[in-house]
């Protein structure tokens, strides 16, 4: 079953390009703008944060609910009397500032949880070329919660072309750029230089760490070292069954992870062929093709927003930690 919100048969979201994983959405010819994504998507709705209220008709201190305007009896969730709703269009519209008209494609874009979590995903201009024939495409990934989960999230979500692995790479010391859903969200938001030139500065970084895992032949013992370190033993022995099946898990992401390093799709081009780059894609390969076995959609949120996501960053802050 999909997470992906389906209305009178038609999935909420677009996509440009190539058809994705699911098959689902709305196929546009050219590159949407937001207010196209919007419209496409279905996403032309706003939330409202609502008092809730005891039995007694007394209001809840302190309680609110976030509420669909298109479906008055949807609740995405509870929140606090600080909570400030960002809608679709102002969060769509703050990323056009980011990625710059006409700078950008925006290639996909939906819902997932009945609205609880809106993403759209910008391909930028250029591209990563780590040798000749082994290029990462540039994408950035916005998501907004209006459930109160999570703040508004920009991520960096390159994309390497030859296995299609999606690679997640952290805003310097943190895993994303987050803003608050607190009163001066918008505010907060209009700061563009700022994160643009944090976007811009980050992906010239980025280019010249993955060349740098280029340069980096592995041997036996690091790495193993490198998978132990993302796939470590558990310490907890308390539940032995429970412990046993951890264990068994840990050393089999680590087999796996070792055979898409020798093994995987793009590991075995020239001038990648066991080195640390190869080490890092054999794991978000693994991630991104082999284990996750949930639905497609389930799967996206793995991957994005997920243990995926964390598993995949702390792959990347481990190889850049063997090349310092």
């Amino acid at each position: 079953m999909h997470n992906i919100e389906i209305i009178n048969g038609e999935a909420s979201m677009f996509y440009c390009g190539e058809k994705p994983w699911h098959g689902l959405g709305t196929e546009l010819e050219k590159p949407a703008t937001s207010k196209e994504a919007i419209e496409s998507a279905k996403l032309n709705w706003t939330v409202e944060k609502q008092q809730l209220y005891l039995p007694n008709q007394e209001p809840a201190h302190n309680t609110f609910a976030t509420v669909r305007t298109d479906q008055a009896n949807k609740i995405l969730g509870i929140v606090g009397s600080s909570y400030t709703p960002l809608q679709n269009i102002e969060a769509f519209e703050f990323f056009d500032s980011i990625v710059g008209k006409n700078n950008a494609i925006y290639h996909t874009a939906g819902c997932l949880l009945e609205g609880k979590v809106v993403w759209i995903l910008a391909k930028l201009l250029g591209e990563i070329r780590v040798t000749n024939d082994d290029i990462t495409e540039k994408y950035l990934l916005l998501s907004n919660s209006h459930d109160g989960a999570s703040a508004v999230q920009i991520k960096f979500t390159p994309v390497r072309v030859v296995c299609n692995n999606t690679l997640t790479i952290a805003f310097a010391d943190q895993q994303y750029l987050s803003v608050y859903h607190q009163k001066d969200i918008k505010a907060r938001l209009n700061d563009v230089p700022k994160i643009l030139n944090i976007v811009n500065k980050r992906y010239s970084e980025i280019e010249e760490s993955f060349k740098e895992l280029l340069r980096i032949q592995m041997t036996d013992i690091t790495l193993k070292k490198y998978l132990e370190d993302i796939f470590p033993d558990p310490k907890n022995k308390k539940d032995e069954k429970q412990f046993s099946y951890d264990l068994s898990r840990a050393k089999s992401n680590r087999e796996w992870a070792k055979y898409l390093f020798e093994n995987g799709e793009g590991n075995k081009m020239t001038g990648v062929s066991g080195s640390l780059w190869a080490a890092y894609n054999g794991v978000t390969e693994l991630i991104d093709h082999k284990v996750n076995r949930q639905s497609n959609d389930r799967k996206l949120n793995s991957v994005w927003f997920g243990d995926g996501a964390v598993v995949k960053g702390k792959a990347y802050k481990s190889a850049v930690e063997m090349v310092n």
